[in-house]
């Protein structure tokens, strides 16, 4: 039977694709540490740990799993959660073929266990509690899903190693606690110092001249400071736009900075061009939208009769209102 092919309790599976993973990681070396030390089993008896990769979005989370995967010299698979994936998305999805007859197509997730491969669940604070249940068994010491479409359980091989990317926004769904006690440790990533900024920055873009590459740390590492959440990723897509408005019209060159200075407004907004002004207004925002609290309201509800501040004026009126 073809590699591209596996069968499972009399079910043929159609596996996916890895992909190509070429990255390299750079700068914040103690997190790729912890990520590696992760999928290590210490004895026959151990498990790995599937922990959570935490982080605004465009920091590198998925980029830090996929650069371990290399280390580890294992194929790599990634499935994109939405707030519409299914269980049967994650897992096995049936297939009208060509003969007229069902086939069953395996998941990046469920590939990778029956590789014994790596599978990154990006953005996994998108997905539904239905869907999280699915893969429940799979990260505890049972080690399996069971694809109801297909009428069959799968194990992981010894070697299936998982990681999952949350970014720290709000999420479409809750997850819940039980799924969250499997997905352990927490693993955040942090902003890149200057140098290493510059030399992701240069990683990528090794054509950009130095000049605009200084502009745009500089910029990064002015947001970081102000607690604003631009990353590399727009770093980097500010910069890419710059770089092709320059090489537009080599005979009517636009100005370096001119050029740099729209990128930076069409990529991210009108408000980047004056962060001290954005990050003062994100503030004000930020305690205008909370309530400030007593000390009462650590330890009764605000509609506790032994509230501090309960008036009982509403309870009043409801009473007035009864007879």
């Amino acid at each position: 039977m073809s590699q591209d092919f596996q069968e499972i309790g009399g079910v043929r599976l159609k596996l996916g694709a890895p992909l190509t993973n070429g990255s390299e990681w750079i700068g914040q070396r103690e997190v790729l540490k912890q990520l590696l030390a992760c999928w290590i089993t210490v004895d026959d008896a151990d498990l790995p740990l599937t922990p959570r990769l935490v982080g605004v979005p465009g920091i590198g989370k998925t980029a830090l799993a996929m650069s371990a995967a290399a280390m580890r010299d294992q194929e790599l698979y990634v499935f994109q959660c939405t707030a519409d994936t299914r269980p049967e998305d994650l897992l096995v999805t049936p297939v009208l073929s060509q003969s007229g007859q069902i086939a069953y197509h395996a998941s990046p997730l469920v590939t990778a266990m029956l590789r014994g491969a790596v599978c990154v669940l990006d953005e996994g604070n998108r997905m539904n509690e239905k869907s999280w249940a699915s893969l429940a068994p799979l990260f505890d010491q049972r080690r399996y899903v069971e694809s109801i479409v297909a009428g069959i359980v799968i194990p992981a091989d010894k070697e299936f190693r998982c990681a999952v990317t949350m970014n720290q926004d709000d999420s479409t769904y809750e997850i819940p606690d039980y799924i969250l006690s499997r997905l352990q440790p927490t693993l955040p990533l942090g902003f890149p110092n200057r140098q290493d900024e510059l030399a992701i920055l240069q990683y990528h873009l090794p054509f950009a001249e130095p000049e605009m590459l200084a502009m745009t740390v500089e910029f990064l590492q002015r947001s970081h400071e102000l607690r604003l959440d631009f990353s590399a990723r727009d770093g980097l897509n500010l910069l890419r736009f710059a770089l092709k408005r320059l090489a537009q019209d080599p005979e009517h060159p636009v100005a370096k900075d001119a050029a740099w200075r729209e990128a930076l407004e069409f990529c991210l907004g009108e408000d980047a061009l004056n962060l001290e002004a954005l990050a003062e207004r994100q503030t004000r925002d930020l305690r205008g939208n909370s309530i400030p609290l007593g000390l009462g309201d650590f330890f009764f509800d605000p509609d506790d009769p032994l509230h501090p501040d309960f008036d009982g004026e509403e309870d009043d009126d409801d009473e007035d209102d009864d007879r």
